[in-house]
């Protein structure tokens, strides 16, 4: 016997806004509506789909740990922890020493089923970064669960091989909870990839690069508590790459894939070699490029991934290297710095130890032993056909979203997130292909608080097109994207095809902070 779905009056008045937007995505032979959290929680899915036979079935649980990221006392941290139940033991792996991961490996068009069970002390959600996925598999926050409680996951894998993540989505508390050790990766491989013939097992490795800041007690700090700090983004005083301080990558003399994600909470990475030979950009968030591409260096915004070939077979044994950040100018206050003196209620500005755009060693590298020849670049990596700009219904009238700070809260069109609101320009049509433009070219506070900003969206990939007003070079705007850096004055264009899953998604600066103060909106995807 079903139980009766019983509703407030103001969920009923939600539910007939919402029916009045589209189909309703179904689960578990219910409707499910856009409710608030308590009501969300009442109807999260956790009977598994008796006809869904996964490929990878596993049990994610995220739960209070520690780790020994210091000599001394280990360091408080929360952490992801896998329970295979179905597939090969080879697909799920702890990330070593650090307090990340795991990394879960699939397949295109392999069946997932993940049980996400809550054993921290708040609210939680996994958002699964990248993945092309229904909208009540994308872990938006009004389906975080409370601890004791678990949230099924069931899809399937859509997406083109590549670097993806995972990671909490709370509003409110995404920030603190990703800052505490909360994310892992999720590649996915394909025949494309397998065809290309790239460097695999230990020369295949992925390097998750995050800023922390820690107390003599080795523990984690987070948030002094001024405004500054929040609007412009937590930065830490220490690099870490997988969970480790000053990390040096022993390889041999041999060609390696590097996976690259800027797992930080907001900071930027200029990414270059310190012996000066040129970046090899293989791939970016969503997978392989057609064709390697050249650059001095490459941003990184947070979230956003760069896959590099990295050849090391013509380098002596004893060679050392390191990937370094170098110096940029991130406009504004960015970085923290009010600069000039500026006060902010009688405190001097927040100025962290290691700002926003500062240079320094993210990791080193040390050629240890000879290696053999063991592949060479592909001219070729995988097939890209452009996208069709006639075919975007919007072509002559793109839809618009400008990176606003009013009265010190940042925005999107002047807007900031609410749990169920959708505006009417933010309605898109099952089906269609669109153009967006993203705009920062405003700030606030007489333009101080003209800052970078790392869009994300959900639900789809996308293609840029067109970038505008650009003041750094070093982007790879090729390829599928799902997360895209704007800096201050910079405008984009990105093409995006909603040819599949209706319901509600999530776009917002994946700068968490600001994510957390509300610069996020919903779209809905209506049939």
């Amino acid at each position: 016997m079903k139980q009766r779905m019983v509703f407030t009056e103001n969920e009923r008045r939600r539910f007939l806004k919402l029916a009045g937007y589209g189909t309703l995505g179904l689960i578990s032979g219910a409707i499910w509506p856009l409710l608030n959290c308590a009501s969300a929680e009442r109807i999260s899915k956790t009977v598994p789909d008796e006809t869904f036979l996964p490929d990878l079935d596993l049990t994610l649980t995220a739960r209070p740990g520690e780790a020994a990221v210091f000599p001394g006392i280990p360091t408080r941290v929360w952490r992801y922890h896998a329970t295979l139940h179905k597939g090969d033991a080879n697909r799920v792996l702890e990330m070593p020493d650090g307090y990340l991961g795991p990394i879960i490996k699939a397949h295109r068009g392999e069946r997932i089923r993940i049980r996400f069970d809550n054993a921290i002390p708040e609210p939680s959600i996994v958002h699964w970064h990248g993945l092309h996925v229904p909208a009540v598999m994308d872990g938006h926050p009004r389906d975080v669960i409370p601890q004791g409680r678990s949230y099924l996951y069931e899809f399937t894998i859509k997406n083109r091989a590549g670097t993806y993540w995972f990671h909490p989505h709370p509003h409110g508390r995404t920030g603190s909870q990703v800052y505490r050790g909360l994310a892992g990766l999720f590649l996915v491989s394909d025949d494309e990839e397998r065809a290309a013939g790239l460097p695999d097992g230990k020369y295949d490795v992925p390097l998750v690069i995050q800023d922390r800041s820690f107390g003599p007690d080795n523990q984690l700090l987070y948030l002094s508590g001024h405004m500054m700090e929040r609007m412009t983004g937590f930065l830490g005083d220490r690099i870490l790459v997988n969970g480790l301080p000053d990390f040096a990558l022993p390889v041999s003399a041999g060609a390696y894939r590097l996976r690259l994600l800027n797992g930080s909470n907001a900071r930027i990475y200029r990414l270059a070699w310190e012996d000066g030979r040129p970046l090899i950009v293989i791939g970016t968030d969503g997978g392989l490029l057609e064709r390697p591409v050249i650059r001095r260096y490459a941003f990184l915004g947070p979230g956003e991934r760069l896959e590099i070939w990295a050849d090391f077979s013509d380098r002596p044994v004893g060679f050392k290297t390191a990937l370094i950040s170098l110096p940029f100018d991130p406009g504004g206050m960015g970085g923290g710095r009010m600069g000039r003196g500026m006060m902010m209620g009688g405190r001097m500005g927040f100025n962290p130890r290691l700002p926003d755009g500062a240079g320094f060693a993210v990791f080193k590298i040390h050629v240890t032993k000879r290696g053999k020849k063991n592949g060479s670049l592909p001219e070729k990596l995988a097939e890209m056909k452009l996208p069709r700009l006639d075919e975007a219904v919007n072509l002559s009238h793109p839809r618009r979203f400008y990176l606003l700070m009013q009265r010190m809260q940042w925005s999107i069109n002047g807007r900031v997130f609410q749990m169920e609101d959708v505006a009417a320009d933010e309605m898109v049509q099952l089906g269609s292909k669109e153009i967006w433009e993203f705009h920062n070219t405003g700030g606030g506070m007489m333009g101080m608080m003209h800052m970078p900003h790392p869009i994300h969206l959900h639900g789809k990939p996308f293609r840029v097109i067109e970038r505008r007003g650009v003041t750094h070079g070093g982007y790879v705007d090729e390829g599928w994207k799902d997360t895209v850096l704007l800096m201050p004055g910079e405008s984009i264009r990105i093409w995006v095809d909603f040819d599949d899953y209706p319901g509600m998604f999530l776009y917002h600066c994946h700068n968490l902070e600001r994510e957390d103060m509300g610069m996020m909106r919903n779209y809905f995807v209506k049939s």
